[in-house]
């Protein structure tokens, strides 16, 4: 559970990090533009008091120049000059299409009067034309500068994420595959020795019944140690009967729990679903884990039912407990590599579900129902 708790507090921060640059470049990028802005606006008005002083008749040839000079530098800002009755005169800086020049100037005319208070220029004896003007095209991108740079921040983000969670479960898989062979081959030697003792017991006169039990605890390890064998590898899957492999988990499980838990099977009236194709030692571990699960859920009394059917083109089994049930933005958490409500819990065993499950039977678990004090039910989909 602590472990978890970390693991979201660092991707909580790692994603509060993106937004403040995010929101850093932003706030940076709004100010650069306001004064660029500004900028462009001072330099339309200079713009227009140089063509005020071109309509002058009285004006010398060095005036001159430097109005045409200042009339001439303008190539980034889009400007439109119009009487009061929307004749166009001049234009500059845009893009005119091949066809069609006249409506497109008076869209953009109309554009550009919805968005800045046009400059008056007065040419005098009561003539008066306007100023239209609109960012330029290195302000419209800057504009968008500051969305970019988010996304590019985001995209990192999530590719660093994903390039982390991808080394860690890469990681993981190792450290899992290690471990259960670890696993495997140790119990393989005193397994194999108890093996022998058992046939010493025999011959030693031991009451029998001891003998059988200490034969099927053997034979309990003996699959254990086959199913550790069997993590890293790629399983051998074969055609199992549903009912029959329920019936030996719960012969199992029937000697290992509370008495007070009673487990039973809702036989569906169809055979269509009787038959899936798995590896059985490990799917078996599968239901074993759900079911001491449940066990502990409901504090050694409640019920354990399991039913199945066919959901389109896949096998469902369904495991339903009347424990303490799960909160509903627990569903998915549960199934993480560290997450358990036990104290000496370590959180593993419904990740190694999930893993069997979907990793060597290409399937799907997930809680289909579950409530706080209503029970769950978890479904496994087999293709």
């Amino acid at each position: 559970m602590e472990l978890y708790k970390r693991k979201r507090w660092w991707k909580f921060f790692l994603m509060i990090g993106a937004l403040l640059i995010g929101a850093a470049s932003l706030y940076y990028t709004n100010q650069l533009t306001s004064q660029l802005r500004q900028e462009e606006t001072r330099k339309m008005e200079l713009w227009a008091k140089a063509n005020r002083q071109f309509a002058r008749p009285d004006i010398d040839d060095q005036s001159l120049e430097l109005v045409f000079e200042i009339i001439q530098n303008n190539t980034t800002v889009p400007l439109i000059i119009a009487d009061a009755n929307d004749t166009i005169y001049f234009h500059r800086n845009l893009d005119l299409p091949s066809k069609g020049e006249n409506v497109f100037l008076q869209q953009k005319l109309k554009e550009m009067k919805s968005g800045r208070e046009p400059i008056v220029i007065d040419l005098g004896d009561n003539q008066r034309q306007f100023l239209y003007y609109s960012d330029s095209t290195i302000l419209q991108k800057l504009r968008w500068f500051p969305v970019v740079q988010l996304v590019v921040v985001v995209l990192f983000v999530l590719l660093a994420y994903w390039a982390f969670s991808s080394a860690r479960r890469w990681e993981q898989d190792q450290v899992w595959v290690g471990m259960a062979k670890e696993t495997a081959h140790q119990l393989g030697t005193p397994t194999s020795s108890l093996l022998g003792w058992v046939e010493v017991l025999s011959m030693k006169n031991v009451e029998a019944s001891l003998v059988e039990e200490m034969k099927h605890d053997i034979q309990r390890l003996q699959i254990i140690t086959a199913r550790f064998s069997k993590i890293g590898s790629r399983p051998e899957l074969n055609k199992v009967e549903i009912f029959e492999m329920l019936h030996d988990v719960i012969g199992y499980l029937e000697r290992r729990i509370s008495s007070g838990v009673n487990i039973r099977m809702q036989v569906p009236e169809s055979t269509g679903a009787s038959e899936i194709f798995v590896n059985r030692p490990l799917f078996e571990w599968v239901i074993e884990n759900i079911c001491k699960n449940a066990a502990d859920a409901m504090e050694g009394e409640g019920s354990i039912i399991f039913s199945w059917g066919k959901q389109k083109n896949q096998t469902f089994i369904d495991i339903t407990d009347t424990g303490k049930g799960i909160a509903r933005n627990k569903q998915k958490t549960i199934f993480k590599p560290g997450y358990t409500t036990k104290k000496r819990g370590w959180g593993l065993g419904l990740t190694l579900v999930r893993r069997i499950v979907e990793d060597y039977h290409h399937g799907k678990i997930f809680v289909r129902e579950s409530a706080p004090d209503k029970g769950t039910t978890f479904r496994i989909l087999i293709g």
